[in-house]
């Protein structure tokens, strides 16, 4: 195993070791795969407290929504599935008892699911840079003020992290992560400007920019066996580009997070990029790849930079497959307010957002993007309408939940892909 599964406190930990495959075989009929993400919205306010909270499943208020999006789950039954704001802790507890005490027990009538293979993955949220990130003359030591000037927000190491869940073994030696990889490394980034001073890019400080970090949270290359070929998950979950000040520094950031996976999968423009043991380049040219997660930017809404979603959506090497779902247009209907004034579908809305005044309303944000190689199949959005019976899992905004929601605010976006067999393995 390579230097990024030795040091598994720091970067990653697999729950069970994958096994080795025979070599791929040619021709065949292609392999069927559902593949999601979901933003779950299960993290807590302190270290440790999610996998303290998993350890029972009815012994917490927030249980009966994580029963929830077990149920939505064992539902949708994606093989793949990536988990956006997880919290992290370096034994993988949490995401251990979140399968033997939730997932492996049928919920509201729906069957039981397993993943044989899973990874936690290390978050730069609530790593501390020793620096004034946001400018405000201190360094944030608790609360908010810390989390602010972490690496990447969060108010204890690992939060909002993100974990990935398989039934096809991952080939855990060629996992690749960019944690670490800085910012001011990579070539033309949109630095944040501060706009009371004349020089150019000049929110942070050179000595800030000698550490400071790309990914909020990470970036992994998680190479994915499917019957003879390799399928390399892209997953991310980048900053949201609001919480900061003119200068942007969040929506700049979300931006260039975004952009590392349209220069890793692009020949000729990854030459730049350096993962956590020090191998540079991007993917192997023909790879087929999945860019996915939680991206927190719409294509044609919201407050982020104008293009920042479009650099993998409309990437010549990706297919989009336009998740959508009549949940997401009736929600628009109903809701009204910023919705009313967007210039998206609403129908490919993946997140019910507050739409008051000065609100961002739903967004598309939630992705699964496939490259050229996979054939899509079909593609949705678990979004029920309210006459379905299945709308009591997702439901409206609700303060009475801890979540606001009774699962997240978030849905799951799924998308079956047609795998042929054979092709380039990995990097």
């Amino acid at each position: 195993m390579s230097a990024i599964g030795l040091v598994v406190a720091a970067l990653l930990v697999p729950l069970h070791a994958s096994v080795a495959q025979p070599p791929p075989e040619r021709g065949g009929p292609p392999e069927s795969l559902r593949i999601a993400t979901f933003n779950v919205s299960m993290f807590r306010t302190t270290e440790g407290e999610l996998a303290a909270d998993l350890a029972d499943a009815d012994d917490e208020a927030q249980d009966a929504e994580v029963r929830n999006v077990a149920e939505i789950v064992q539902r949708q039954r994606p093989e793949v599935l990536l988990l956006n704001e997880f919290d992290h802790d370096p034994e993988a507890l949490a995401l251990q008892r979140f399968q033997d005490n939730f997932l492996a027990v049928g919920q509201g009538g729906a069957e039981p699911i397993d993943y044989p293979y899973a990874m936690v993955f290390a978050s730069n949220t609530g790593v501390a840079s020793g620096f004034d990130l946001n400018n405000n003359g201190e360094v944030g030591q608790s609360g908010r003020a810390y989390g602010d000037d972490s690496f990447g927000y969060g108010e204890f190491p690992g939060q909002y992290a993100f974990a990935l869940l398989s039934q096809h073994p991952i080939d855990t030696d060629a996992v690749r992560t960019f944690q670490e990889f800085r910012w001011a490394d990579m070539p033309g980034a949109l630095l944040p400007d501060d706009p009371d001073t004349p020089e150019p890019a000049d929110w942070y400080s050179p000595e800030e920019l000698e550490v400071f970090r790309l990914s909020s949270k990470n970036h992994v290359d998680v190479p994915v066996e499917v019957g003879g070929r390799t399928v390399h998950v892209l997953a991310s979950h980048p900053t949201p580009p609001g919480f900061d000040g003119p200068e942007d520094r969040n929506g700049t950031r979300n931006h260039d997070e975004i952009r590392f996976w349209a220069d890793y999968v692009s020949p000729g423009r990854s030459d730049y990029i350096y993962d956590d043991d020090g191998e540079r380049g991007g993917l192997h040219p023909g790879s087929a790849f999945v860019v996915m997660g939680d991206l927190n930017a719409d294509p044609a809404d919201g407050s982020g930079v104008a293009g920042a979603a479009a650099q993998v959506v409309e990437h010549p090497l990706v297919r989009d497959p336009a998740p959508a779902s009549d949940g997401a247009a009736e929600a628009t209907d109903l809701q009204g307010g910023a919705n009313r004034t967007h210039a998206g579908d609403p129908a490919l809305d993946t997140a019910d957002f507050s739409d008051g005044p000065g609100s961002a309303g739903n967004l598309r944000v939630d992705y699964v993007l496939p490259s050229r190689p996979l054939r899509v199949r079909d593609a949705g959005v678990f979004w029920p309408v309210q006459e379905d019976p299945l709308f009591r899992l997702t439901g409206v905004y609700d303060p009475s939940y801890t979540n606001g929601f009774p699962s997240s605010d978030h849905r799951m976006v799924w998308v079956d892909l047609a795998v042929p067999p054979g092709g380039p393995q990995s990097r």
